[in-house]
Order: structure tokens, then C-alpha cells, then sequence
């Protein structure tokens, strides 16, 4: 080949290789931006004069819990209503006893169904008796607590509960909660309305207060004078005694055989889902009755796994983020797509039907709690939908073969693997 032929052949192929650049980068963009204008940082790369970094006044340590938000997904578009809130920068109220925080509809606005509250009760620490107009849920995420409650046909319960049991109260019905050692516990509660209060719960100690002494003393058969010492002020948490033998407090409730259990050993039940990245297990009213308005979720994903994508056609959901970190990205009409981080003690909230997935984004297991205002959990899986439909009608959708849908997980694993 002559000096001038080398050089037209580096030449063109030079050209090619250009040309072949732009369009994979061109398709690239294409298939991260599907709006217009373009989304994404991936857009100013080649801009010199353009800065995706915040270079004004900001919180770092803040910042770097949210690399998604910092610099979104080019698939990312027009935001969504926030859907993080977090128990970590929650107001905790701390009486002799123990603690808590919460986060309600007041706190967070797209929260409408469900409200959470973060508790901890020393040993012998005494969540006074009390009652809602709302249902209550919670899971036991450390130590032990001892639960008393009655029902709506005057059967007493008392149970002792530990990390990763669950517990129902309908509304309505009496109950209290007492810290055992020798740590004494915490757990997440979760009420079936966004809007109530941890601080607005019908107290035995304000009640008592606010009732003339002698219909008191009329109440119970006894001298009014009995009362004389009754506290004339709240004590939502305070420290007691810690409980002796649980079958001693049983038999001196008159605790009997009957009414339906109030709570559900959640981590030792049997997945309904499992595979290679992760596990599904659920408690709604199939397996445990009584909660019959909130239907729950505990799930477990691996390191680079994936909670498939999937939506709720039932209810909202509320999400409790017990262990590791993930993103999640929420995706509305409009359209508006929008991903956030999450780590420990943080919330999230999907409205129903809303496609959505979550993805362990860190080295350590993924474990968080999907909570519905319902009595039953559903899923639409949005690989089973797509492999129960004819194969050439999803082709035809996506511009893929039918040989690459056919690879597609069938059944909804819940838990895709890496």
C-alpha cells in the first residue's frame, strides 16, 4: 500500500470509527432520554463550561446519603412528591422509660394511609395503658416487651414478644406495652391512618383524671377517697417494675383459651417467595386474622440484587427500612420518574399502582418492611404479566425477539438474583 493509500484508509477508517462512536453514543442518549429535552448529566459531558457539581453552601454529610438526587438517572423525569422521610431526623420525645419519634401525614404529606411511630421502652419501661381510634401495628426489631390487651368480648391476652414478631390492636381495644431486660426494646409501630398521633392516644391516666371523683368511686364500688392519689397529669412513658413470670401474669389476668392470637412470629413463617437474591415473607389476614386493615410485607435482598419491578392495585404502600441501603425509582403518568436513596430508620411511600422497583445498592443484606392499609397483599409482577401474554404482542411492543422474551423470569420472583 502506498504512503497516500495508508493515509486515506487511516482517513476513513478514522471517519468510521467516528461515525460508529456517534451513533452508539446517539443510541446510548436515545435509549437514556427518552424525553425532550434531554435528562441527565450524561447531556453536559462534553460541555466544558457546565458543572453538575454544587459548588454553593451545602451539607455534605447530608449530600452523600443522596447520590440519586444529587445526580439522578438520565431515565429520571420532573420529580415526584417526595417520597423519603426518615425516623433519623424525627423529634424524639424522652421520658424516664424510654422514648419516641414519629412520622405522620403532618410530617410527611404523601403519607395519607398510614402513620409510624419509633419506640424504645427500657427494661421495665411502661408504655402506659391506653387506646386508639386507629388500628395499631408494629414489628419488634430488638429485645423483648411484654403486650396486654382485651378484646371486644372481654378476653384478656398477654404475650411476650421479640425480634421480628409482629403485634395487632383493632382500634378501639385497651393495651399496653412494658420493656423487658435486659435491654429492654424497640420496635415500629404503624397506625391505619396518615393523619394520627402518637401524642393524641386515649391515656387511662387522663382519662381517670377527668372524670368527677365520686362517679369514679360509683364506677368501681368503692369510696371515692380510694382515688385520692391517682395522677393528675399523663404518664404516656414511665419506668416500673420489670414483669415477673409470664404465666403468673397470665393467671392473674385470667387469661383463658380463645380469641384470635394478637401476634405473628413474622421471621420464622415461611417465605412465599425465595430465591437466589432474596425473600418474601407476608402477614395479612390469610395467615394472621386479626389484622384486617394494614397487610405487610418483611423482604430481604441480596447485595446487587433486585426487588422487581411490581406495583400494589389494593393500596398505597409504606416502607420501613430496617438494614442495609437501596435505591428505589417511582414512576407516574405525566410522565415523572424520580429515584431516591434509603438506609436504616428510613421511610418511603409508593401510592397504589405506581410501578416501582428497589435495588441493594450496598455490600450487606437489604431488609426493609412493605406496609398496605388493607387486608390483603397484592402484586402485579411486571415479568409475569409479560410472560402470560402472547409473546409476539410483547415483541411488537418493545422491538425485542420473542427468543430474548422467552429468557424473561416467569411466575414473579419477587427477588431477581445479580
Amino acid at each position: 500500500m502506498t504512503e497516500s493509500g495508508r493515509r486515506e484508509f487511516l482517513a476513513t477508517a478514522t471517519m468510521l470509527g467516528a461515525t460508529a462512536a456517534v451513533a452508539t453514543a446517539a443510541r446510548a442518549q436515545r435509549f437514556g432520554n427518552p424525553d425532550s429535552p434531554p435528562q441527565g448529566a450524561v447531556n453536559a459531558a462534553d460541555n466544558p463550561g457546565t458543572t453538575n457539581t454544587v459548588v454553593g453552601p451545602q451539607n455534605p454529610a447530608l449530600a452523600d446519603q443522596f447520590p440519586s438526587a444529587i445526580s439522578p438517572p438520565p431515565t429520571d423525569v420532573d420529580a415526584l412528591p417526595m417520597f423519603w422521610a426518615s425516623f433519623n431526623n424525627a423529634h424524639k420525645r424522652i421520658q424516664n422509660g424510654g422514648w419516641a419519634r414519629q412520622v405522620s401525614k403532618k410530617d410527611f404529606a404523601i403519607a395519607e394511609s398510614i402513620a409510624g411511630v419509633n419506640m424504645h421502652l427500657s427494661a421495665g419501661g411502661i408504655r402506659e395503658l391506653h387506646w386508639h381510634q386507629t388500628a395499631e401495628w408494629s414489628i419488634m426489631t430488638r429485645g423483648r416487651c411484654r403486650i396486654t390487651t382485651l378484646d371486644a368480648q372481654g378476653r384478656p391476652r398477654v404475650e411476650d414478644v421479640e425480634a421480628g414478631d409482629l403485634w395487632y390492636f383493632p382500634a378501639g381495644l385497651p393495651h399496653s406495652l412494658q420493656g423487658l431486660g435486659p435491654q429492654g426494646c424497640e420496635f415500629v409501630l404503624a397506625f391505619d391512618d396518615g393523619s394520627q398521633s402518637e401524642n393524641n392516644t386515649l391515656l387511662l391516666t387522663e382519662m381517670m383524671a377527668h372524670f368527677p371523683p365520686e362517679v369514679i368511686g360509683k364506677n368501681f364500688g368503692v369510696a371515692a377517697d380510694a382515688f385520692q392519689n391517682i395522677p393528675l397529669h399523663p404518664r404516656w412513658i414511665f419506668q416500673g417494675k420489670e414483669p415477673g413470670d409470664l404465666a403468673a401474669d397470665r393467671e392473674a389476668s385470667g387469661v383463658a383459651q380463645g380469641g384470635e392470637p394478637v401476634i405473628f412470629r413474622m421471621s420464622r413463617s415461611q417465605p412465599v417467595k425465595q430465591t437466589a437474591g432474596g425473600v418474601i415473607r407476608i402477614a395479612d389476614s390469610t395467615n394472621f386474622p386479626i389484622s384486617k386493615t394494614i397487610a405487610a410485607a418483611m423482604v430481604t435482598v441480596k447485595p446487587g440484587a433486585l426487588r422487581e419491578i411490581h406495583w400494589h392495585p389494593n393500596a398505597d404502600e409504606w416502607q420501613y427500612w430496617m438494614q442495609g441501603q437501596g435505591r428505589m425509582t417511582v414512576f407516574d403518568t405525566g410522565p415523572k420518574a424520580t429515584t431516591m436513596d434509603f438506609h436504616p430508620g428510613d421511610i418511603g411511600y409508593v401510592k397504589k399502582s405506581l410501578p416501582h422497583y428497589i435495588e441493594n445498592t450496598g455490600h450487606e443484606d437489604l431488609v426493609f418492611f412493605e406496609l398496605f392499609r388493607t387486608d390483603r397483599y397484592e402484586e402485579v409482577s411486571l415479568s409475569n404479566w409479560l410472560t402470560h401474554l402472547p409473546p409476539a404482542l410483547v415483541a411488537e411492543h418493545l422491538n425485542i425477539d420473542v427468543a430474548t422474551i422467552a429468557r424473561f423470569p416467569k411466575g414473579g420472583p419477587g427477588v431477581v438474583p445479580v
